[in-house]
């Protein structure tokens, strides 16, 4: 494997082919599994790092180059960016193998003409590199790489200074949050199993069955991840599902038996195989405790969910396709528990999909709260009297989320809030996410 080659290759799959970011590395890292750790490590931190500082990497070209960034051919601006990167946050990098390789990269692609540019805007920045990081570092958006309304709305709705982590944090290494199937596998088991193989493991924050690991290689490859030992997910998710069960079994005297549980938009299947691990325990015929069916819109996103439940061995979940936001007449007053987690902008997890921050435009909030207060309504007419509505979301936008809440509460006089909570990414130890738990009155 050529590293360099391989994130060029990733970065021109997001540029022409709008791939998502974690989609497009996650996709070069498979095809190079069984190259060495240190070669993948270097392709995940240059292709993460260029997608991370894109708009900061745009302004510092823009500044070096009369072609300005969005006029160049995207092998070229591509090559540029990572050429800055490697200059001015790979210190494992030479300045000279930087600019060398990012050259060679250039030529080797059939643009000899275009390599003395490259060459000569490259060597400018080197030599100009601490004036470019007070530059930088003189405008909030571009110190942090984000557009330049989004830094404006984190300020206006959190503060400077609470914008300023939010916004850090995105840039910040962090451990990978997984569930413990604590119906195969106990806690303590897990993390010895893991620990074995020299993976750093320490427990969570908030959620009793996490635990954060670090400095694995692969995911697939961390012991106890084929047999369905755990799964990943963050646990903001995990807090969250676990409320809502908490509000049911102490508003229901007859406990979770027999629980019927529609989770509307599941892909990839955090919260449905959380609930179903929930409702069966250690019960081997989990059947008899109750079922969740699991439903997305598409068969791409339901294969997704059946892939997990059949890794953690779930017999308890029924997967099918359907739009969340159709009303269906036969689900009316089914559910004892309704899973929610509506489509939104997505901004508490900037940092774990970086293209996030690209691609949301303000205009999207509206589109979103729309389609969400529809979805909203649905799992309302299909919770049975008395049973619970878990509504949540990956953004930190009061909109999509609290006045979301607030509204629903006002078209359907029958719902009552029981608990509501915003996780920050940079203040809490998790992404960013909202999770509200109702309940329709008996």
């Amino acid at each position: 494997m050529n590293e360099r080659e391989t994130v060029l290759d990733i970065l021109l799959d997001i540029d022409k082919n709008k791939a998502f970011s974690n989609i497009a590395i996650g996709k070069a890292l498979k095809k190079n599994q069984f190259e060495e750790k240190q070669k993948r490590a270097f392709v995940t931190r240059l292709a993460e790092g260029v997608i991370e500082t894109r708009i900061q990497l745009d302004y510092i070209i823009d500044s070096y180059s009369k072609t300005k960034v969005s006029k160049m051919k995207p092998l070229i601006r591509n090559s540029l960016r990572m050429g800055v990167y490697q200059l001015l946050y790979m210190d494992s990098v030479p300045d000279r193998a930087a600019i060398f390789e990012t050259v060679k990269l250039v030529k080797s692609h059939g643009f000899s003409s275009l390599s003395g540019f490259v060459n000569a805007v490259l060597r400018s920045i080197e030599r100009d590199k601490e004036k470019v990081r007070e530059k930088v570092s003189a405008v909030p958006y571009i110190k942090y790489s984000v557009p330049q309304w989004l830094y404006d709305f984190l300020k206006e709705t959190f503060g400077a200074d609470d914008t300023d982590k939010i916004l850090k944090s995105a840039s910040a290494e962090r451990p990978t949050t997984i569930r413990v199937n604590t119906s195969k596998k106990e806690k303590s088991e897990l993390r010895g199993m893991i620990e074995e193989k020299g993976i750093e493991v320490r427990d969570g924050f908030y959620a009793p069955d996490a635990l954060l690991i670090n400095g694995y290689d692969f995911i697939k490859r961390v012991p106890g991840y084929r047999e369905g030992f755990f799964t990943v997910q963050d646990e903001s998710s995990q807090v969250a599902v676990k409320s809502a069960f908490d509000h049911y079994r102490r508003t229901h005297a007859d406990g979770d038996n027999d629980l019927t549980i529609l989770d509307l938009c599941a892909a990839p299947g955090g919260k449905t195989t959380y609930a179903a691990e929930l409702i069966s325990g250690k019960n081997t015929d989990s059947q008899k405790k109750g079922i969740v069916y699991s439903f997305d819109i598409s068969t791409d996103k339901t294969d997704l969910i059946e892939e997990n439940t059949e890794r953690l061995g779930l017999t308890n979940v029924k997967v099918s396709v359907s739009d969340a936001t159709e009303n269906r007449e036969e689900l009316h007053e089914t559910a004892d528990l309704v899973i929610a987690d509506v489509p939104c902008s997505g901004l508490g997890i900037m940092g774990r999909k970086n293209d996030i921050k690209y691609r949301v435009v303000k205009e999207d909030f509206e589109t979103l709260r729309k389609m969400a207060d529809i979805i909203l309504d649905n799992a309302v007419s299909y919770l049975k009297p008395g049973g619970i509505l878990l509504f949540s979301t990956c953004t930190i936008n009061p909109y999509e989320n609290g006045d979301a809440a607030e509204a629903l509460l006002s078209r359907n006089a029958e719902m009552a809030k029981l608990e509501e909570r915003t996780f920050l990414q940079g203040i809490d130890n998790c992404d960013g996410f909202y999770f509200c738990v109702l309940q329709k009155k008996n």
